[in-house]
């Protein structure tokens, strides 16, 4: 099995939505694209991959979003060495079609004292929704490491809460360490990569909000 040296999961640039809020109720989420803030984001991010791949292969796997999309195109990664594919489950969580943004913030309201995790909104998906696609997705990234020759880099493209949950996958965090994280900010990056004892280690931390709360698993 030839195991990757490294997995970097890349949060797209600054969108249309981060900005205003209310363009989720004329442009579908998957619609929106980055602003002038966010293609920059996109092409310094560009910059520190192509200084951390140097001339190595990279399988890239992207969310199919259009804001996702534009920021592969600006990372400028070398066609000739990278094998690049999009990726349905890597999406941004579901919020459902077209949004209202009174009854938005009502349900992020209900989502903050529910819990990130199991809080379903009313016609999208909850965060064990996403969880258990980026899980369904783990098993076809494991798979394609069976490939002798598969490159020694993969890098993801996707969105905040996705890079979360597929941390969360990869590292067995608990939902309680999961509800404390915060999303990492738009173009910021984190990485896995493997240790000398065969086990991935994340480069660095997703900034905490609070302090999770143990659980007892054997009362």
């Amino acid at each position: 099995m030839a195991r990757p040296h490294r997995i970097v999961l890349v949060r797209h640039g600054e969108s249309e939505g981060n900005v205003d809020d209310t363009v989720y109720e004329r442009v579908p989420d998957h619609a929106l694209r980055l602003t002038e803030r966010g293609r920059r984001q996109a092409r310094e991010a560009g910059v520190r991959l192509r200084e951390l791949f140097e001339d190595e292969p990279v399988s890239a796997y992207v969310s199919p979003y259009r804001r996702t999309h534009q920021t592969f195109q600006l990372l400028r990664l070398d066609p000739s060495r990278t094998r690049v594919r999009e990726e349905p489950r890597l999406r941004e969580q579901d919020w459902g079609n077209w949004q209202d943004r009174d009854d938005v913030q009502r349900q992020k309201a209900y989502r903050d004292a529910y819990g990130h995790f199991f809080y379903r909104f009313a016609q999208g998906e909850s965060g064990a929704d996403v969880y258990d696609r980026v899980g369904a997705f783990l098993e076809s990234l494991w798979r394609s490491f069976e490939d002798p020759g598969h490159p020694p880099n993969v890098l993801l493209v996707t969105h905040g809460l996705t890079m979360r949950l597929f941390c969360m996958r990869w590292l067995h965090w608990t939902v309680a360490e999961f509800e404390c994280l915060s999303n990492p900010g738009n173009g910021e990056m984190r990485m896995l990569q493997l240790g000398a004892d065969g086990r991935y280690r994340l480069d660095r931390p997703f900034e905490r909000w609070c302090t999770p709360e143990p659980y007892d698993l054997t009362g």
